[in-house]
This record gives structure tokens, sequence and C-alpha cells, in this order.
């Protein structure tokens, strides 16, 4: 089996060796989620690349980007970004520890709520996620790059209705 252009791939030569070992399974699901583990697995490396060039984990990107998009003041509590980003409070704590050494975002007491903090970008931590936000999307418009006309948007409700039936894990 191959794509309409022909071209084949080491999933191929798995899938038809296991046709020919075991012809009574359905293997078909076998190449969607052989190609897509080394598909996340390329997206994941080249976007970690892109990361590290701006002085960024991926975690680290994540903050400062829900705070980027929170809009003006650009600040949040940590439990709302924690919710946003669906992670443990601890957890949120060290990237924000992190953040805060690196003087990208700032801690300040919650006038509203004394027990609680608010999280802001700092100037320079707009800088440093407007510029990798930029290559970011250049490069994922790169990986994508292949794919043809309607190809993106297709492969999105795909993966959409993957995730909603269940794949999620929820």
């Amino acid at each position: 089996m191959s794509d309409e252009d022909g071209a084949r791939d080491a999933i191929d030569v798995i899938l038809e060796q296991w046709r020919r070992e075991r012809p009574d399974l359905d293997l078909s699901p076998m190449g969607v989620f052989g190609r897509l583990a080394q598909a996340a697995r390329v997206v994941e490396a080249s976007v970690d690349e892109v990361f590290t060039r701006h002085g960024l984990r991926p975690g680290e990107f994540d903050v400062l980007a829900a705070l980027r998009r929170s809009g003006p003041p650009y600040t949040m509590i940590p439990s709302e970004l924690s919710a946003v980003l669906m992670m443990s409070r601890a957890g949120m704590t060290n990237r924000l520890d992190r953040l805060e050494a690196a003087e990208l975002v700032e801690r300040s007491l919650d006038p509203a709520d004394r027990r609680s903090f608010r999280v802001t970008l700092t100037p320079e931590g707009r800088r440093v996620i407007d510029a990798a936000l930029t290559d970011h999307a250049a490069n994922l418009a790169r990986l994508a790059s292949s794919l043809g006309p309607g190809d993106t948007e297709a492969l999105g409700r795909i993966l959409r209705s993957m995730l909603a039936g269940g794949l999620a894990g929820d």
C-alpha cells in the first residue's frame, strides 16, 4: 500500500510484513497511529529547537503564550494558568519560578485577594513570546507545507473527531 503518488515508507513495509504474518487482523489503524507517532516526534523536535533558540522550554512558552493571548494587562492568577494549561499547581509554581528568575514574568499580590497573587508578563516577556511565536508559526507552516489545499483543515477535523471520540483518554 502507498499514497496517491506511489511513495512508500517504512510503515508500509511493516504493514506488509504483518499482513503476511497475520492476515486475520485489520492493521490499517497501525499505519495511521504509526505515522501519527512519527509525525509527532518530528514536530516535537522541530518545535523544541525553535523554543530553545528563544531560551525557552516548551512549558515556559505555554505560560508566556497564555499570558500574551489573555490580552492587556497580560495578567492571570496561577490557578487560571494551571486550568488553561491543564497542569498541576505545583508544576505551575516551578515554571513561574524559572520565568520570574529570567525576568519574563513578575508576581505581585492580588489586591482583590491578598492570599493570592497575580502573574504578569513583563515587557521583556512580551518581546520574547512575540518573537518566539513568530518563529513558531513559521516553523509550523514549514512543517505543514507538504499538505495540499484543504488538507490542513481536513486533518484538523479528523484529529478533533478522534479526540472527541475518546482518544484523549478523558
